[in-house]
């Protein structure tokens, strides 16, 4: 099996499936309504729904340096504003969610290993002044998204929701 077909896998199981370290993050999800994802149960904390948007923007911005974009800040913005809390919107925002992890998962599996060890984004470098790779920037959103997953678990828990 191809290296960008794994990884594709466990982005797939990170949203959707069966990952390692426990639920999946639409699993997690289920059961919330549009006012719980848009409460704040935890001061200081974000919402489930402020959680939802951010992780979408940042999967949109993978995509978009895979496919050759510069390294900088997701169009939609780090942390995009709930601007409506309707149930139709939260059914939006979690469509978005879905629709960003499948683009990322095609642009993925457009890709050849080889691609894996490029460097991305306008030739983007780390803390270090190493080159960041294409495959450290999705191993860096599966980690991102999994930290994102453990918070809304919290946050659902703190709504009496799990």
């Amino acid at each position: 099996m191809r290296e960008v077909d794994r990884l594709r896998r466990e982005l797939e199981a990170t949203l959707d499936g069966d990952p390692w370290y426990g639920t999946a993050v639409s699993q997690i999800l289920e059961g919330v309504e549009a006012s719980h994802a848009a409460a704040h149960p935890v001061k200081g904390a974000h919402s489930i729904w402020e959680l939802v948007a951010h992780m979408t923007a940042w999967a949109n911005e993978t995509s978009r340096r895979l496919r050759g974009g510069a390294h900088g800040a997701p169009a939609e913005g780090d942390w995009p504003a709930v601007t409506s809390t309707s149930a139709e919107s939260w059914q939006s925002a979690r469509l978005a969610l879905d629709r960003a992890h499948a683009s990322l998962a095609a642009t993925l599996t457009a890709m050849d290993d080889a691609d894996l060890e490029s460097q991305i984004a306008g030739a983007q470098v780390d803390a270090a002044g190493q080159p960041v790779t294409a495959y450290q920037t999705i191993a860096g959103l599966l980690q991102h998204d999994t930290y994102h997953a453990g918070q809304i678990a919290i946050l659902k828990k703190a709504l009496g929701l799990a």
